[in-house]
C-alpha cells in the first residue's frame, strides 16, 4: 500500500510540468457525509465535519486531470448496553469514530465546456485511509486501515467573477475491504470555492 500512495503522489506532483501550458484549478470544499454499508452499520449519524482540497489542469477544454484529497470524521455516541467483542462481553457506553482520507488521481469530463455553468463527471482512483475508535470507560479499540479508494463524480462549476468559480459536488467512495477492515463507502456533498490558474 506504501507503493500505491507514493504513486498517487508522484503523478499529482508530474501532472502541472507535463500540461503546464494549459489551464488549471485549484478548489476548497465544506463537505458532508452520509455512511452506507459497513460504516452505516457502525455510525449512523450522518458527518457534518469533512473538508476537501482539489487540483485540476485542463489536457483539453473538456478534460482535465489532477489529485484530490479529503477528509470526513463520522461520529456516534451509543447508550449505554452490553456490546460483545468476542470473546469478551461488556457493558457501557459507546463513543464511535471513523475518520476517512481518501487520496485519489482523478479525470474530470466537462459536459458544456468554456460556459458560464459547466456541469462534469469526475472520476477517481487511489487510497483511502480509515482510522475507526470505539472508546468505552477507560477502553479504547483501534483500528486503522489503507484501501484501495475509488469515487465517481458529478458536479457543477458556476463562474462567479475573474479567475474564481463556485462548486457544487455529490459523489460517492468507497474504500474496497482488505484484511484488517471491511469495505468502507459513504455519499458526499460539498461546496466550495474554485480559483483558476494559468
Amino acid at each position: 500500500m506504501k507503493k500505491t500512495i507514493f504513486f498517487v503522489l508522484l503523478i499529482g506532483l508530474a501532472i502541472p510540468g507535463i500540461v503546464k501550458a494549459q489551464r488549471g484549478y485549484t478548489s476548497f470544499q465544506y463537505q458532508m457525509g452520509f455512511a452506507t454499508g459497513d460504516l452505516s452499520d457502525y455510525i449512523g449519524n450522518a458527518s457534518f465535519r469533512g473538508a476537501v482540497f482539489d487540483y485540476q489542469r485542463n489536457m483539453s477544454a473538456s478534460l482535465s486531470v489532477g489529485v484530490e484529497f479529503a477528509w470526513s470524521t463520522f461520529y456516534e455516541k451509543k447508550e449505554y448496553d452490553t456490546y460483545t467483542v468476542e470473546p469478551f462481553s461488556v457493558s457501557g457506553i459507546q463513543y464511535r469514530y471513523s475518520n476517512m482520507f481518501p487520496m485519489l488521481l482523478t479525470a474530470e469530463y466537462y459536459f458544456m465546456p468554456e460556459g458560464v455553468v459547466e456541469p462534469y463527471f469526475n472520476l477517481g482512483i487511489g487510497t483511502m485511509y480509515t482510522m475507526r475508535e470505539t472508546d468505552m470507560g477507560v477502553w479504547r479499540l483501534s483500528e486503522k486501515a489503507w484501501q484501495f479508494g475509488l469515487k465517481p463524480e458529478l458536479g457543477v462549476i458556476y463562474d462567479v467573477g475573474v479567475n474564481a468559480s463556485v462548486k457544487l459536488e455529490a459523489k460517492y467512495y468507497m474504500g474496497f475491504g482488505s484484511s484488517k477492515l471491511d469495505t468502507q463507502s459513504f455519499l458526499a456533498i460539498s461546496a466550495g470555492m474554485v480559483f483558476l490558474i494559468y
